[in-house]
Order: C-alpha cells, then structure tokens, then sequence
C-alpha cells in the first residue's frame, strides 16, 4: 500500500462488515470491478473473516480495454466518453455483475493523480451499484494526494452499497427499481 497506509485507513472495516452482513442476510452475492482503486475495494471486502460466503471475486479493470472486453463496457461509450464517465462505472458494475453472477455489482472509475485523465482533472471519480433492478452512479469531486483519494473512494462505494442494500431491504419486494435505477449523484467529498 502507498506509504504505508494501512487496509483500515482505506476505509473502516465497520462499512465492509456492514455491507457483508446485509449481503448475508439477504441470501445475496456481491462482485466487484474497479479501475483507480486497483483491488483495493476487495481487499477490504477480504479482510472481514466470513467474506466468501457473500463476495465473489473481482475485475481490477484499469485499462481501458478491459473494461470493453472483459467487462462489456460500451466502446463507443468509451471512445466518445473516455473511461472517467458515471455511464462507464454503471457499465462496470453491471458487467461484472454479470460476469461473475453475483446479484449487487460495484464499480470505481476516476482520476486518482497526479495527471488529469480524458480530460478530467484529478479527483473526479465516479462510483456505481448495480442491482436486480438496475445500477446508479456518483460523482465524487475528491481532494488530497492520490492515496487520500483512492481511500475515500473505497470508503465511499461501500457506503454506497450499504444504502443500496439497505433500501432493497426496506422496500416491498420489487419496489426498489425507483431507489436504484438509473439515479446519479453528485458528492463533494464522501457520501
């Protein structure tokens, strides 16, 4: 890990333990894609003891043609669009979603420096959730160094799941799809 941080600096092993339990307890599987965070989602995922009986696996997608052949992303999203875009990370996390038949799907997309990226300056990242009933994506506007802002993005796409999850767990059954499908946000910082 960068200068030493630490897996519980990159985001709280409460959230991770949070969204596993919600899995577990609604008899649901959880895959991963992610591009600027390199593994480090699924390494915190791992590191709560019990995590195979939710987590399925993960795709580090940081090339562009990974995500287009390996996950499904559009190319010419992709070629229009660059791989920093809120449609590319829901192409992401229902990809992967889809590759590994896991019921919930996350993804990380962005710029986590030093350079700007398609055109996007540095800390603008994009987080998704995909579900049975469709996939959302936020716009995270991130400050600090790249290590700060690939921890807040694990942070901040776990945190989003445990929401996703917590309203598929609220809502009547097959009444989710408002709360899920197709809404995109926008956060200064985390979530």
């Amino acid at each position: 890990m960068e200068n030493g941080a630490s897996l519980a600096a990159v985001a709280p092993p409460s959230v991770a333990a949070e969204a596993l339990a919600l899995l577990e307890r609604q008899g649901a599987t959880l895959a991963v894609a992610e591009s600027l965070t390199g593994g480090l989602v699924a390494a915190v995922l791992t590191g709560v003891p019990g995590a195979s009986r939710t987590f399925l696996g993960s795709v580090t997608a940081y090339a562009t043609d990974v995500k287009r052949d390996v996950l499904g992303v559009g190319g010419g999203l992709l070629a229009v669009r660059g791989a920093v875009d809120p449609a590319v990370a829901r192409e992401m996390a229902q990809g992967v979603r889809d590759l590994l038949g896991a019921r919930w799907g996350l993804a990380t997309t962005g710029v986590a420096g030093p350079d700007p990226q398609d055109g996007r300056p540095v800390g603008t990242v994009y987080v998704a959730v995909a579900g049975p009933h469709g996939a959302s994506a936020a716009a995270l506007n991130l400050e600090g160094d790249r290590a700060a802002i690939r921890a807040e993005t694990v942070s901040a796409v776990l945190e989003m799941l445990v929401v996703a999850l917590t309203e598929a767990e609220e809502a009547p059954s097959g009444d989710i799809t408002a709360n899920i499908a197709g809404q995109d946000t926008e956060q200064h910082g985390r979530l």
